[in-house]
C-alpha cells in the first residue's frame, strides 16, 4: 500500500471519530452510545436528545464535510490552474459576488424579495441572493475568459471584480439601518448550520455532482502543471480546461457560500495541507485527499465552533484563520526562500 492509500485510510478514520465528536459534543453533552442508539432508530427514552441530533448536529456536520470537500477542491484546481499557490475563490471574486447578492436583500430589499406574485422572505431570500450574486460573477469571469488568454491577467481581474463588489457592500452598509448591517455581519462570520435535514438531499447532490466533475479535470490538471505550452502540446485545450475549471468552481462556491456563508482559508490551506503531507502533485492521488482533508478540516473547525460550555456558537471565521493562517504563511516563506516569489 502506497502513502496516499495508508493516508486515505487515516484520514477515513479521523473523519469518523470527528463525526461522533460531532454528533455528541456540544451545550447538550449526548454519550456516544446514545447517539448511536439515536442514528439506528432505538432511542425513545430521549426526544430530546433525538430532536437535537437530527434537526442541529446530524445536518451540521454533513454540512461541514461537504462544504470543506467542496472548497479545498475549488482552491486546489484554481491553484493549479493559475499556478498561484494564493489562488482562491476569494481571489476570484466569487465569495463578494455572493456577499453582494445577500447585501441587497438585507440591506436594501429588507430581508425580502418579490417579483409580481412571488415573494421570498428570511433565510430563502438570502439563500437566492447569495446564489444569484455568485453565479453572476462568476458568468463575469467566464466573459472575462474569452477576451483574456493569460491566466495571472485573469486572476487579477478576478481580484478587481471582487474589490468592486466589496465596495458596493460598503456603501449598502454605509446607507442601511443598524438593524440590517448586523444581520449582514452574522452572515458574514459563517456557519455549517443553514442546511436542514430536509434540504440536506439537494444540497448534497449539488456538492457531490460538482466533486465528480472535478475528477473529470484530472488529466488536463497534470498537463498545465508542466506550463500551458506543454499542456497544448499534448493536446490540452487549455481555454476549454478553463471555462470547465471555472464553471465547477463558481457552482461549489456559489452553492456552499450561500448557504454557510463566506467560509474563509479552507479552499486557500488545506491543499497545501494535503500537498505537504502526500509529498506529491499528482492530482490522481492529490485530488480525492485534498476533499477528504477538507472534509476533516471542516468537521474540526466545527466542532471548536460549538464549545462544551453555554458560552454560546463561535463564529466560524473565528476559527479557520487559526488553522488556515499558519498553513499560508509557512507556504509564503517556503516559496520565498526557493525564490518562487521574487
Amino acid at each position: 500500500m502506497g502513502k496516499g492509500g495508508k493516508y486515505a485510510i487515516l484520514l477515513g478514520v479521523g473523519i469518523v471519530l470527528l463525526m461522533m465528536a460531532n454528533l455528541a459534543m456540544g451545550s447538550v453533552s449526548i454519550p456516544v452510545s446514545a447517539v448511536w442508539q439515536i442514528l439506528s432508530g432505538h432511542a425513545d427514552a430521549h426526544p430530546s436528545w433525538s430532536f437535537i441530533l437530527w434537526e442541529a448536529r446530524l445536518p451540521q456536520a454533513l454540512t461541514a464535510l461537504l462544504s470543506g470537500s467542496a472548497l479545498a477542491v475549488c482552491g486546489l484546481l484554481l491553484q493549479t490552474a493559475f499556478r498561484n499557490p494564493l489562488a482562491g475563490t476569494s481571489i476570484l471574486g466569487i465569495n463578494s459576488g455572493a456577499g453582494l447578492g445577500v447585501a441587497v436583500v438585507m440591506l436594501c430589499l429588507g430581508g425580502s424579495f418579490t417579483a409580481g406574485s412571488f415573494s421570498l422572505s428570511g433565510f430563502l431570500a438570502v439563500l437566492l441572493g447569495a446564489f444569484a450574486g455568485a453565479m453572476s460573477v462568476m458568468a463575469l469571469i467566464l466573459f472575462f475568459s474569452t477576451l483574456i488568454r493569460s491566466s495571472v491577467m485573469l486572476l487579477i481581474t478576478g481580484m478587481m471584480v471582487g474589490y468592486l463588489a466589496s465596495s458596493v457592500v460598503s456603501l449598502l452598509n454605509f446607507s442601511a439601518t443598524a438593524e440590517g448591517v448586523q444581520s449582514y455581519m452574522v452572515w458574514g462570520m459563517g456557519h455549517f448550520g443553514g442546511v436542514s435535514l430536509q434540504q440536506m438531499p439537494a444540497y448534497a447532490s449539488v456538492i457531490l455532482l460538482g466533486l465528480a466533475g472535478t475528477f473529470l479535470l484530472i488529466k488536463p490538471l497534470n498537463a498545465l502543471l508542466l506550463g500551458e505550452r506543454y499542456a497544448e502540446n499534448l493536446g490540452v485545450r487549455v481555454r476549454r480546461v478553463r471555462h470547465a475549471l471555472l464553471v465547477v468552481t463558481g457552482l461549489l462556491t456559489a452553492v456552499t457560500t450561500a448557504f454557510c456563508g463566506p467560509v474563509l482559508f479552507l479552499d486557500l490551506a488545506v491543499p497545501h495541507l494535503a500537498r505537504m503531507l502526500l509529498g506529491t502533485a499528482n492530482h490522481r492521488t492529490l485530488l480525492p485527499l485534498t476533499a477528504l482533508t477538507g472534509g476533516g478540516v471542516a468537521l474540526f473547525c466545527n466542532l471548536l465552533c460549538v464549545p462544551p460550555v453555554q458560552f454560546g456558537l463561535i463564529p466560524l471565521n473565528a476559527v479557520t484563520p487559526l488553522i488556515g493562517a499558519p498553513v499560508v504563511i509557512y507556504v509564503i516563506i517556503a516559496q520565498y526562500r526557493s525564490g518562487g516569489f521574487r
